[in-house]
């Protein structure tokens, strides 16, 4: 099972499948413009707090207020693809096997490395130091890179997008039989 760290692109794919198999995990849904605007704004109005928190040397929230930065502007561009996915850790998977060819690999890396930091200062005492400023400075990039991507996608980009996750879903239902 995945809890965090690099797999192999085997253990990927069969982690994804997984994600299918859970009630919360992996659902194609409709696509919604409404919704992707809703998440764009819940991004925005973290990264909001996450300054208001750093200016206020709170470390803590500027690193959970970051990652959740990050999590919704993705999760804008699942709904924007009509994906759902409630485990976090299969949200994390699924938006590196969709679009992890168009973005620097190190844009997921960082995306994962925040949600472990995430439970690492909520749940447990930090045990390496995080700085504040270099929280925000990675999250507003992230955020700004993703929004880019968004704005980007094609009709043509987003049929291929959604083959692609047709397909998996295709491959959970050949391997449940």
């Amino acid at each position: 099972m995945f809890y965090g760290g690099i797999m192999s692109k085997h253990d990927s794919m069969n982690y994804l499948l997984w994600c299918f198999s859970k009630d919360t995990g992996i659902r194609i849904v409709a696509p919604s413009e409404k919704l992707e605007m809703a998440y764009r704004e819940k991004s925005k109005m973290a990264l909001k707090s996450m300054e208001c928190n750093r200016r206020e040397g709170i470390a803590e929230w500027v690193i959970s207020t970051g990652y959740y930065a990050k999590y919704f502007i993705v999760y804008a561009l699942f709904v924007k693809l009509g994906v759902k996915s409630e485990i976090h850790s299969c949200t994390i998977a699924l938006f590196e096997y969709l679009v992890g060819e168009d973005l620097p690999a190190s844009l997921v890396q960082n995306f994962r490395r925040s949600k472990e930091d995430r439970i690492e200062t909520q749940y447990y005492p930090l045990t390496a130091e995080l700085d504040p400023d270099d929280v925000a400075i990675e999250t507003r990039a992230f955020v700004l890179e993703v929004e880019r991507l968004l704005d980007s996608l094609t009709a043509t980009r987003i049929a291929q997008l959604q083959r692609k996750l047709h397909d998996l879903q295709e491959k959970r239902g050949e391997e449940g039989r």
